[in-house]
């Protein structure tokens, strides 16, 4: 989502901002802006589209000042114009910038309107800075300007602003949109998040809900919500999580898919006790009384959610429901069944699965975070923490991220099977065998761009694509269908191949794409089957599939393999190459890879 970047007491601090801007990039935006503070007001620059444009306009009319606030800015409310774009400045005399929405803005503006008030953009954002302008003009310190302007707004955000009369001081807050304090010795930073601190500093303050700040060259000051100071942990961040460069490659999508083999070695010694077998967060004794599963996730999370269903009913025999993170709460759920709910996000920071979790664990459920960041807020507020280590992942497309929760969910049902005495301690050695193979393999299987290279060609002219899978495949199918449409604006659809006669075949017309997957197993006969149907009405067959299994769709128009494996783990492998597909299809058409239009990275609203 949006991307919030401030620095008090720096010289010159203009570029620091740019540069930390460039960091957060991958949370995706359509505007950008900068505005800094010196003994005459502020300067301000803004412009709609790549950072680039903000770049060449600040070298045009470079912005001098030691303290500023930058915000890259996904459309929400208003559209992408100049206008629109963060920083807002009220009055010349306050600027701010907001991540998040402000829910009751509509009546907040009106307000401020009949109090003479005058707005220039369509944003719901900028009512905070009126509201810091009036606070002021009332006479109000910073502390209680910020508590004052707090009490009226509802709605998730993070926000800063500056006043023309307090020069090296920044106001800055956060509920439920992510926000972050770093500390320098002589300046002070913000950051939506530690990528964008980490170059500057390791020492960082994450504010919780609903805390308030006064942030100054020497320190920051927090408050909670009642106003009263409070102390807030300083966490030292990882030096690793400073900007990551394309290596080499095209896009950072083309990177981070061929970084999968590490990705997964990486998590599952994460998953891998001192004892050197599977393990999980919870104790065995722990584990052994779980009877029942919400998974909560949104989008690619939502997918590997539903491959692990599969894979936890049928080793573990434990009950386990999927829930769409942003239906969850809304639907008042009866939780009574379960007593673990595990929220899956890479992020760690989507508002959606946030929420969820929350609501699960205040309807008594134990709750579980599987993220790949951290020190994020579901790690923070979960009560345990199963993580994935992907490294950043910068493109928009979930890619290594997807294969490293797959890694984390498969080493926990295993765990989880042999606690519950519903798999022996040789099969869970032999899964844990299997899992220990999957680097390697997918390196093999990395091999296939030059085999997919001329079908990507192909699929560049169609209007629509279907992809198919069965059982555990199924979740993969839809997988694949996101991946291509995010990336290639091809319209795709997932769909369990056994449903096709029960209506989807009607979509069925000569030439159409039909993305099969499929390995060996007890429903390969039936999946080939269903291919076979759709074959009879003008598809164009492409077979994803394992090796072994290949002859088994001879008709098939079109055919990629990657190494036999253990049908459990079929999932993560043939995950390959429709990542492959999707991105050699969206290189071929021209779009933009890692940042697809109207995408964002971390989704911080609902």
């Amino acid at each position: 989502m949006c991307g919030i970047v401030g620095v008090v007491g720096l010289a010159d601090c203009s570029e620091t901002i740019l540069d930390s801007l460039k960091r957060l990039e991958y949370r995706g935006y359509d505007s950008s802006g900068i505005v800094t503070q010196t003994k005459d007001g502020f300067g301000l620059q803004r412009a709609v589209g790549k950072l680039k444009n903000l770049s060449d306009l600040m070298r045009e009319s470079p912005l001098a000042g030691q303290s500023g606030i930058g915000h890259t800015r996904w459309a929400t409310h208003g559209g992408v114009t100049e206008q629109n774009a963060h920083p807002h400045v009220a009055g010349d005399k306050v600027a701010i910038v907001h991540n998040g929405i402000i829910e009751n803005h509509v009546a907040l503006r009106a307000t401020l309107e009949a109090a003479g008030h005058l707005f220039s953009s369509e944003t719901d954002s900028e009512v905070l800075a009126h509201l810091f302008l009036q606070a002021f003009d009332e006479g109000m310190t910073p502390e209680q300007a910020a508590a004052s302007v707090l009490s009226r707004i509802e709605g998730a955000f993070a926000l800063a602003a500056m006043h023309v009369d307090y020069p090296d001081m920044m106001i800055v807050a956060r509920n439920a949109s992510p926000l972050a304090i770093g500390l320098g010795e002589n300046a002070s930073f913000i950051g939506s998040d530690a990528m964008a601190l980490s170059h500057l500093t390791r020492d960082v303050i994450y504010l919780k809900d609903n805390d308030f700040a006064i942030v100054r060259p020497e320190g920051a000051e927090v408050f909670d919500s009642a106003g009263t100071p409070v102390n807030r942990e300083v966490v030292i961040v990882a030096a690793s999580q400073g900007v990551v460069d394309k290596g080499g490659y095209r896009h950072f999508m083309e990177k981070e898919i061929h970084e999968q083999p590490d990705a997964i070695a990486h998590t599952l010694a994460a998953m891998t006790g001192a004892d050197g077998t599977l393990s999980t967060p919870l104790p065995r004794e722990e584990l052994a009384q779980i009877d029942g599963i919400v998974m909560l996730a949104a989008g690619t999370s939502h997918y590997a959610a539903m491959v692990a269903r599969y894979w936890i009913e049928a080793l573990a025999r434990v009950p386990v429901t999927c829930e769409i993170a942003s239906e969850y709460r809304y639907r008042k759920p009866v939780t009574g069944a379960f007593s673990c709910a595990i929220a899956i996000s890479q992020s760690g920071e989507s508002l959606d699965t946030l929420m969820a979790m929350r609501h699960a664990g205040e309807a008594g459920l134990k709750t579980i975070g599987l993220v790949n960041v951290p020190g994020s807020t579901i790690a923070r507020e979960a009560d345990l923490v199963m993580p994935t280590r992907a490294g950043p992942e910068i493109g928009v497309a979930s890619t290594k991220a997807f294969t490293a929760q797959l890694t984390a969910l498969i080493s926990f049902a295993t765990a989880l099977a042999e606690a519950k005495g519903a798999i022996d301690t040789a099969r869970r050695d032999e899964i844990h065998a299997q899992i220990q193979k999957l680097p390697s393999m997918v390196g093999r299987a990395l091999a296939s761009f030059d085999e997919i290279r001329p079908i990507a060609h192909e699929l560049t002219t169609a209007r629509s694509a279907l992809y198919l899978g069965r059982d555990v495949l199924f979740p993969v199918a839809m997988e694949g269908a996101l991946k291509l449409k995010e990336l290639s604006y091809i319209h795709a659809e997932g769909f369990a191949s056994g449903e096709m006669k029960h209506g989807p075949i009607a979509l069925i017309e000569e030439g159409l794409p039909v993305i099969a997957l499929l390995a060996a197993g007890e429903v390969m006969g039936k999946a080939a089957s269903n291919l076979q149907e759709a074959s009879a009405r003008g598809a164009s067959i492409i077979l994803i599939t394992e090796e072994r299994a290949a002859a088994t769709v001879d008709f098939a128009d079109r055919v990629v393999t990657v190494p036999n494996i253990d049908p459990l783990l079929a999932p993560v492998l043939l995950t390959i190459p429709v990542q492959i597909l999707a991105y050699l299809t969206a290189f071929e058409k021209g779009t933009d890879v890692d940042q697809p239009r109207n995408l964002a990275k971390s989704v911080t609203v609902e």
